[in-house]
């Protein structure tokens, strides 16, 4: 599966202590979810703070730092499209057999 997604995220959300120092930079680990359904913003992906098996097990609540939506697959997922939207951007998908006489 491949696809572009588009992502905002609001850095002030981001706790400082979960930033990790490394050889070459600063990095913050997060976590993105693509879902199935489009909300009424036409987004359909959410990107939180990752959590430690600790803390989901605990069944702490996920802090989410941002939003955004596929903007283009391979065929083998959705683009998040909302309901005034033209499907211009959602590429068609051809099955090989469409255009077999037999």
């Amino acid at each position: 599966m491949s696809a572009i997604i588009n992502l905002s995220v609001n850095l002030e959300n981001l706790p400082k202590e979960k930033f990790v120092k490394g050889k070459k930079g600063t990095y913050y680990n997060f976590t993105v979810s693509v879902n199935d359904e489009t909300n009424d913003y036409g987004s359909n992906v959410s990107a939180y703070d990752s959590q430690t098996k600790e803390e989901r097990e605990a069944k702490k609540t996920r802090n989410y730092i941002g939003n955004g939506k596929v903007v283009w697959t391979d065929g083998k997922c959705t683009a998040a499209m909302r309901d005034d939207e033209p499907q211009k951007a959602q590429k068609e998908v051809v099955s090989a057999s469409d255009d077999l006489p037999f």
